[in-house]
């Protein structure tokens, strides 16, 4: 999609369960939302992901002068301004990390948490920023090309690394060169001597642009944040270690989601809250709770605080599988009301027709075809009317 943000026509795409956790994604220099491809099938099961391509970058408005840190991370503010949003994860490469480190600034009660691929608190040295500026502005960024790769991955003339070559290509030059400028104005200075929000600081071990001397300074700046550095890569470590980078973010951001295992009653109910509108629908539990009365609320608090504050929090398992098994458990047990209410719950958790018709092979596997036949038309009927509903809503 586009969407007017400040002075720009911004692209970006946005994928995922429209009631789950929004998560905010943004590239390096030179490259563009397509960055975090190796991670969105993950991700986008249970969160709200939103990709956009950096001002000067991808389809973005490419704007002329010297861009700053702030000004780039306004624009990121403004966008989810304009989705809606008043508080997102936050997830950033290079120079994405240094946006989402400034967004976190400006804006703490925007940021839930933080999770920072390559980042660092500066970029040293301002003359060597310089230089790459004018030469861009003379020749295009293939003329970084060759010394820029071997720095970004360890194999650039891997598949990956011809990708993120041909990201580098296409970035304009006016573009590049205005982002540049924000990387060589950068500045420890420029971040507050603490940061509240937890976060997740992945690190290449070999990294030669944020080595890890810079990645544990940026560390000591949070009061809660979890390094990992992973073996044998480069600096754009989302594409060389792609499964344990998908990972590492879904353990931080579950984590983030399903603490409310430790907290307090009164918190348990809040937090239970929470995620059944997360994987109800929000509309769902507002009908819910308006029709609950004095003879039900106690029920309705006790499964809320229980079952969703205690259980779908947990990090144990993702959001997604839960789904899978609380379905395959309500057909098994003919909870037909129940099962039906989940089914149309799968718009929010991720999972799809697909997976849930193999469940359901193994419910009659197990279980029994009798009920297993009968789920499968409930769920074409349940499927058949959230069409409709789409459809009508469109």
């Amino acid at each position: 999609m586009f969407l007017p943000v400040n002075d720009l026509l911004v692209h970006c795409v946005v994928e995922g369960p429209a009631e789950a956790p929004p998560l905010l994604l943004l590239h390096s220099i030179g490259t563009t939302l397509h960055v975090w491809d190796p991670q969105v099938a993950a991700l986008t099961r249970r969160y709200r992901v939103i990709r956009p391509d950096l001002r000067g970058h991808g389809l973005t408005s490419v704007t002329p002068g010297e861009y700053s840190m702030e000004m780039l991370a306004r624009d990121a503010l403004a966008l989810l301004d304009a989705l809606g949003i008043a508080r997102a994860h936050i997830g950033g490469a290079s120079l994405g990390a240094c946006v989402a480190l400034r967004m976190a600034a400006l804006a703490p009660e925007r940021a839930a948490s933080l999770i920072l691929i390559g980042g660092a608190l500066e970029y040293p040295d301002a003359a060597t920023w310089q230089e790459r500026i004018g030469a861009v502005l003379r020749e295009g960024t293939g003329v970084l090309a060759d010394a820029v790769m071997p720095r970004w991955v360890a194999h650039p003339e891997a598949p990956e690394g011809l990708g993120l070559r041909a990201m580098l290509l296409r970035t304009d030059r006016v573009g590049y060169a205005g982002a540049a400028a924000a990387l060589r104005d950068l500045t420890p200075a420029d971040m507050p001597a603490r940061l509240p929000q937890p976060a997740l600081l992945l690190q290449g071990e070999t990294d030669p642009a944020a080595p890890l001397a810079a990645t544990q300074a940026l560390q000591a700046r949070f009061a809660a944040a979890t390094l990992r550095v992973l073996p044998g890569v480069q600096h754009i470590v989302n594409h060389e270690a792609a499964a344990a980078v998908s990972e590492a973010m879904l353990a931080h951001l579950d984590g983030q989601a399903r603490r409310a295992a430790d907290l307090p009653p009164a918190d348990l109910l809040e937090a239970g809250l929470e995620v059944r509108r997360a994987v109800l629908g929000a509309a769902h539990v507002a009908r819910a709770s308006a029709a609950a009365t004095a003879f039900d609320q106690p029920f309705q608090d006790y499964i809320t605080r229980n079952v969703w504050g205690q259980i779908w929090t947990r990090p144990g398992l993702p959001r997604h599988t839960r789904s899978l098994l609380t379905l395959a458990m309500m057909a098994a047990l003919a909870r037909h009301e129940e099962f039906v209410l989940h089914v149309r719950a799968t718009r929010q958790t991720g999972v799809t027709p697909e997976e849930l018709s193999e469940v359901l092979l193994q419910v009659g596997a197990y279980a029994g075809v009798p009920v297993a036949n009968h789920a499968l038309k409930l769920a074409r009927q349940t499927y058949a009317q959230m069409r409709e509903e789409a459809a009508a809503g469109a």
